[in-house]
């Protein structure tokens, strides 16, 4: 019986190096590039980026002309002295109309426009961050589950041992039926947590098939821990300054500055110019067979201003200054919860380091341990359920390991998102990113067209829908 199915330290750290053998195995990098590349998230909030960048535009364009026309025409019956006259007129006129000014109202719209892209650039930038993190977490947990399998398809080898050896040591008369049974609940103990281990890895291949779309296949051993600021208040202090939350909330209550402004220039005069030409041809006043074409053209200015609107603007104002409040008290709050972030996920780390170091003397005491119930087992000074016991409280062990080094890993992405790190620029994952500034660089002059516009009116022709 000595020697028979003992879980070495050898095979653990066997466990330990599962998946290292492929020679195209997936890295922590390549399960973050197909996450970027697949996230139907991100997609989204670009989609919300592009159309704040057309808020500029639609304020930039407030400041031009608007030119239109109008046609109509007209027919009325009214009564004469001896009978009823029909009138019918046609008018086509077109018309420019341009703001000439307005005491900077519009420059506050364009104002706060551009600055709420640059927050929405911000809100990118955060939403790169939790997709990349969620390709992490889901990166440890096929690790973690993987080894999960492996320790406890050891485990139930290991049992399977023992619990054979306990059968020919009842066959020989040294044990009772007892112990046999006994062996036989451990095993199928571990068992039952082997199809519990394979059904966690399912799960987890699920998740990475979500994140990344596609399943994961051999993965690389997790890299090396990436480097950590010298003290947690140095993890703060780079948060504040990085975290893409915080960029966001400050443009956020920049927008609200200039909504306080652009409600009290709400009462500010607006000043006009407008220019029109027209014709209007009445068929029914005719001469020798001609029509009468009546030619007409208007020049002018008009200065306007709102002198009582019922209470409408004053409370426009108030509540522009509500909305700033708001935004500053919001900046204040995530100034907050991200300093609490750092400090939590600082704190994990120690904490994972900590129960690694413990779980390790814990691994190697009941290693020990388990070797010498065996032995005792052997010379009859232990029962079955010493042995069956001191092994499960080895496997336990090694399991809390799995776990406490999968924390510990994690948690150092979790630090680098809170610090604001967590992006494809700042781990060099050396593939193109999104250029915020391209689109909003073809349409921020408000053009008649673009050619994202044409684009899209191509597929609409292609698709039959244009």
């Amino acid at each position: 019986m000595r020697g028979r199915g003992v879980l070495s330290g050898v095979a653990f750290a066997a466990l330990i190096a599962l998946g290292a053998q492929g020679a195209k195995a997936e890295s922590l990098a390549d399960t973050m590039v197909a996450a970027y590349r697949h996230s139907a998230l991100i997609e989204q909030n670009r989609a919300v980026l592009r159309a704040a960048d057309e808020d500029v535009a639609a304020a930039i364009a407030a400041l031009r002309p608007i030119v239109q026309w109008t046609a109509s025409h007209t027919i009325s019956r009214s009564e004469g002295t001896t009978d009823y006259v029909t009138a019918r007129n046609t008018t086509l006129q077109i018309g420019a109309q341009i703001l000439l000014y307005d005491w900077g109202r519009s420059q506050l719209a364009i104002d706060a426009a551009k600055e709420q892209v640059l927050a929405v650039r911000q809100g990118l930038v955060s939403v790169e961050q939790d997709v990349l993190l969620d390709a992490t977490s889901a990166y440890f947990d096929i690790q973690e589950a993987t080894l999960r399998v492996a320790l406890q398809q050891n485990s139930v080898e290991v049992l399977s041992s023992e619990r054979q050896a306990a059968q020919d040591r009842f066959d020989v008369g040294e044990i009772t039926v007892t112990d046999v049974a006994q062996a036989d609940a451990q095993l199928a103990q571990t068992q039952a947590g082997l199809a519990a281990a394979q059904g966690d890895l399912e799960v987890a291949r699920e998740r990475y098939l979500a994140v990344t779309g596609r399943f994961p296949g051999e993965l690389d051993p997790p890299p090396p821990l990436p480097n950590l600021p010298a003290s947690v208040d140095e993890a703060r202090a780079i948060g504040q300054r990085n975290h893409p939350l915080i960029a966001q909330a400050q443009r956020q209550a920049a927008v609200a500055e200039l909504g306080v402004a652009q409600a009290a220039a709400e009462r500010n005069p607006s000043l006009s110019g407008n220019i029109g030409a027209g014709i209007t041809r009445s068929p029914q006043a005719q001469l020798n067979g001609a029509y009468d074409n009546r030619n007409s053209a208007s020049v002018g200015l008009e200065l306007n201003q709102t002198i009582y609107s019922g209470g409408r603007l004053p409370a426009a104002h108030r509540r522009a200054m509500a909305v700033r409040d708001q935004a500053r008290a919001s900046l204040l709050n995530v100034s907050r919860q991200i300093s609490e972030l750092v400090g939590v996920t600082w704190a994990n780390i120690s904490v994972a380091r900590a129960q690694i170091g413990a779980i390790d003397e814990q691994i190697a005491a009941a290693q020990q341990a388990y070797n010498g119930v065996r032995e005792e087992a052997a010379l009859g000074a232990r029962t079955t359920l010493d042995v069956l016991d001191a092994e499960q409280a080895l496997l336990e062990a090694r399991a809390d390991r799995i776990t406490a080094e999968a924390n510990l890993q994690l948690a150092h992405y979790q630090l680098l998102a809170a610090m604001g790190r967590l992006t494809v620029e700042h781990l060099n994952l050396g593939i193109p990113t999104y250029d915020p500034s391209q689109y909003y660089n073809a349409v921020r002059d408000a053009p008649y067209t673009s050619k994202q516009g044409e684009s899209l009116d191509r597929v609409l022709r292609a698709i039959g829908r244009d």
